[in-house]
C-alpha cells in the first residue's frame, strides 16, 4: 500500500510509484519452519510500507518456529530501495525507507532463530545487505545479479551496513565488491561471500527448506547463544549508528 500523504510525484516516475502499492508479504509455517515471501508482483523494490508487514511475518515466526526462510518472488530477491521514493526530494519518505532498511537488517542479523535466505534472483544494495545477514544463503542459479552498487551511484557506506558485509565477503573480494560496485552472477557471489550455495532448476526456496528444517533441529538457546555471541561487535555497531539516524 502508498504511505499515507503520497509522495512528491517528479516527471518520469508515475510508473514507479505504481510499483509501490503491490508488495505481499506471506508467512507459511509448516512444522517447525516458517516461509516468509516477499512478492510485488516486479522486482521486490523496498517501501517504507512494507516494513510493519515484514516485522508481524517475522515476530509469528519468531514465537511458532523454530527456524525461518526468507525468500523473493521468481527472479528478483530484493532489487533495493524504491527508487520513487529515494529521488522523491521527500527527506522524511527517504528516512523511514532507509532506517527502515537498517533497523530491519539488524533484526535479521540478531535473529536468535535459524535464518536461512533463499536468493530467488536479484539482489541489490539493501536486498544484498540482507542476504549477508542470513545464517546460511542458498541462491538460484540463472541470469540474476548481486551485488552492492552504491559507489556506482555516487553513494557512500554508513557503519552500519558494513558489519554483515565484512563478516560474510571474502576479503579477496572485499574492494571490488564494495569500493568497485561490482555485480555479481549466482556463481561469482558464491565466491564472493554472498551466498553459501547455489542450486539449479529455480529449487532455491526448496533447498532452504530443507536446511531450515535441519537447523531447526539443533538446541534453540545453544544455537541463539552462539550465534549473537560471535556477532556482538557489529550488532553493537549496528545498533549505535542506526540511533544516529534521526
Amino acid at each position: 500500500m502508498l504511505l499515507e500523504g503520497a509522495l512528491p510525484v517528479r516527471p518520469g516516475h508515475e510508473d514507479l510509484l505504481a510499483e509501490r502499492e503491490h508488495m505481499q508479504v506471506t508467512n507459511t509455517i509448516d512444522g517447525d519452519v516458517a516461509l516468509i515471501t516477499m512478492d510485488d508482483g516486479k522486482k521486490n523494490a523496498i517501501t517504507p510500507a512494507v516494513y510493519a508487514d515484514l516485522n508481524a511475518a517475522f515476530d509469528r515466526a519468531e514465537s511458532e518456529a523454530k527456524a525461518v526462510v526468507l525468500a523473493g518472488r521468481e527472479g528478483a530477491f530484493c532489487a533495493g530501495f524504491d527508487l520513487a521514493t529515494m529521488t522523491s526530494g521527500d527527506a522524511q519518505a527517504i528516512l523511514e525507507v532507509a532506517k527502515g532498511g537498517a533497523e530491519f537488517a539488524l533484526r535479521l542479523w540478531s535473529f536468535p532463530k535459524p535464518l536461512v535466505i533463499a536468493c530467488t534472483g536479484h539482489a541489490f544494495t539493501i536486498g544484498a545487505i540482507w542476504l549477508c545477514c542470513g545464517d546460511t544463503r542458498i541462491g538460484d542459479r540463472g541470469p540474476f545479479k548481486i551485488g552492492m552498487n552504491e559507489t556506482r551511484m555516487g553513494m557512500t557506506f554508513t557503519p552500519w551496513a558494513l558489519g554483515p558485509l565484512e563478516y560474510r565477503l571474502s576479503k579477496q573480494h572485499w574492494i571490488k565488491s564494495i569500493v568497485q560496485a561490482h555485480v555479481y552472477d549466482p556463481d561469482g557471489a558464491l565466491e564472493a561471500g554472498f551466498l553459501d550455495e547455489v542450486v539449479d532448476d529455480r529449487q532455491a526456496v526448496a533447498r532452504a527448506l530443507d536446511v531450515a528444517g535441519e537447523l531447526a533441529q539443533l538446541p534453540g538457546k545453544a544455537y541463539a547463544k552462539t550465534k549473537i555471541m560471535t556477532r556482538a561487535e557489529s550488532i553493537d555497531v549496528m545498533r549505535s549508528d542506526i540511533a544516529t539516524m534521526g
